[in-house]
């Protein structure tokens, strides 16, 4: 369906134009019967782009970078985060919408990474692993307190089994 164009909304906010998304088995959920939906819904949050507009207090992230995305909104100051729990944050804000041309990603400086110059076409859907695989591997590596000397298995991908 067509959508309006998303804004600022917030300060902290910043508009993406999305390069590439790609699909999560939690976006499934709906065609499997795991999760109603009543309406159309926006769908995805793996996605990375090139920064179009940031708000009045985005400091870091800057229009024009090309950035990795999460698929938790956090603000990286709180406790929470410093502990390394972004997931967790006191102000995250659960994304999607990301399978369109534009995103608002809120708490800018906090959720996206910017990469050191804008990656070759060919290299970017490479990327997509980082906005949600790799965050999801790092927290259960974190979580299981895997580290030199200890033993890891790994069962399944993290989605849930249909």
């Amino acid at each position: 369906e067509d959508r309006p164009d998303p804004k600022i909304l917030a300060p902290t906010d910043a508009i993406l134009r999305l390069s590439a998304t790609c699909i999560c088995g939690s976006d499934l959920w709906p065609y499997w019967g795991a999760v109603s939906i009543e309406r159309p819904r926006p769908m995805g949050h793996e996605y990375v782009g090139v920064v179009e507009e940031v708000g009045s207090e985005v400091k870091p992230i800057k229009p024009g970078q090309f950035v990795v995305g999460s698929f938790w909104a956090s603000d990286n100051t709180c406790q929470i985060c410093q502990a390394g729990y972004q997931c967790a944050c006191i102000q995250r804000v659960g994304m999607g919408s990301a399978q369109a041309e534009l995103l608002r990603v809120p708490l800018a400086d906090g959720t996206l990474v910017a990469t050191p110059e804008l990656p070759a076409d060919d290299l970017i859907p490479s990327f997509l692993a980082t906005s949600d695989v790799l965050g999801t591997g790092w927290f259960g590596a974190v979580a299981a307190e895997a580290g030199p000397g200890k033993t890891v298995a790994v069962v399944g991908d993290g989605e849930q089994a249909r």
